[in-house]
């Protein structure tokens, strides 16, 4: 199983000192963060796309093309890429440069947003929210798959002879992920194209996280992409450790109260009791998280979430050291003894693979995608899926 971290980018101030960084300062601290965690031996880093304060990770692609010449083994991804309020002509053409920059070191995960003003900004509507996502989506498997797009679709103008460039490094798209927290038609999307499943399941319970993602597996089985235990399946959470339990609480109390992802709310005590939100000792943590196969199956993506709420840098790089050297070992032990079997993948397919894979189908004429014309993921942008 992959092991990594994600920030949602926000810019807050520290409630114990009351320093608020400015917005280069917060871009600068990612990145401090992301090589420290490829440094430490984390798995992924993953940045969110922001277009409103109080975050700034407006240009996904930028940040992570830096980071693809400073760091050296991690892998490179998105904790959201807005496919409803961006272009999919630039969605193929960034994120297949950031393909080719990184040698193939990065995925991306697709989703809808949920801030309604940021729709306008872009031109759209949020109460279109899943069909921009479908048709959206299905265009930019388009772009990357086809060297000469003729298109129409409702949303936006239509192509004509167009290419987009560069082409996806050695012919083959990165590989996405489609997250989604309550909608069934995401799950539904990435179960038919076979793609990965994030349930970014921060603010929710485990019941809810096992309905959605039992949903998906059934649906990527149906779609005929393999057994329901092979799909791809990703989850969210949320950690502040320290050697002491009640230190970590103390500690993280008051960035807790103030926290713009989930302050002003629950107490500490029962938003951590119905979330998968954790503030204790690396025990605690291994405890509650290596459980969480028994109840989604064997999963190949768990990404925590750590920089947030004001956190001192300082804190943040001590918690990248507690999860890589106390956590993630032991948490590698415990799910990959539960993995039901030889062929569930470990971890989401790399570059390499979906090459050779590519080639193996190439050789067999094999071109199935899902069953073509489904009304709910809807190839009502294209005809065929290719």
């Amino acid at each position: 199983m992959q092991f990594g971290i994600f920030s949602v980018s926000d810019v807050t101030t520290d409630p114990t000192t009351g320093h608020t960084p400015d917005d280069t300062d917060r871009v600068r601290s990612m990145l401090t963060i992301a090589r420290h965690a490829d440094a430490a031996g984390l798995d992924v880093f993953a940045t969110g796309e922001h277009h409103n304060p109080p975050f700034v990770a407006s240009s996904p692609t930028t940040m992570l093309g830096y980071l693809a010449g400073v760091t050296e083994n991690i892998t490179l991804s998105t904790a959201t890429t807005l496919i409803t309020t961006n272009d999919p002509v630039r969605l193929a053409e960034e994120y297949a440069m950031l393909q080719v920059l990184s040698g193939g070191r990065m995925d991306l995960m697709m989703g809808r947003g949920n801030t309604g003003p940021v729709y306008p900004w872009f031109g759209q509507d949020i109460r279109n929210g899943i069909p921009l996502a479908i048709e959206n989506y299905a265009l930019l498997r388009r772009l990357w798959t086809e060297d000469v797009v003729d298109w129409s679709g409702q949303f936006r103008t239509p192509l004509q002879g167009f290419t987009a460039t560069p082409r996806p490094l050695d012919g083959v798209p990165p590989f996405v992920w489609h997250g989604s927290i309550r909608s069934p038609e995401i799950a539904e999307q990435a179960a038919y194209y076979g793609d990965g499943f994030l349930h970014n399941n921060i603010f929710w319970p485990m019941h809810h996280t096992k309905q959605m993602v039992r949903f998906y597996r059934q649906r990527y089985e149906h779609h005929g992409h393999g057994r329901a235990d092979q799909a791809i399946v990703g989850l969210g959470g949320q950690v502040f450790v320290r050697k002491n339990s009640q230190d970590a609480v103390r500690e993280f109390r008051p960035y807790f109260d103030v926290a713009p992802v989930y302050g002003h709310g629950p107490s500490l005590e029962d938003f951590s009791a119905q979330t998968p939100l954790t503030v204790g000792s690396p025990q605690q943590v291994i405890d509650r998280y290596g459980a969480f196969v028994e109840d989604v199956g064997y999963y190949q993506r768990q990404m925590f979430l750590i920089d947030h709420a004001g956190l001192p840098l300082k804190t943040v790089l001590e918690q990248i050291d507690l999860l890589a050297e106390e956590i993630v070992p032991e948490l590698r032990r415990i799910v990959e003894a539960k993995r039901p079997a030889d062929d569930v993948p470990l971890d989401p397919p790399t570059h390499a693979e979906r090459v050779a894979a590519a080639r193996t189908a190439g050789a067999s004429g094999t071109t199935h995608v899902g069953d073509g014309g489904d009304a709910v993921t809807g190839t009502r942008a294209e005809e065929a899926v290719r």
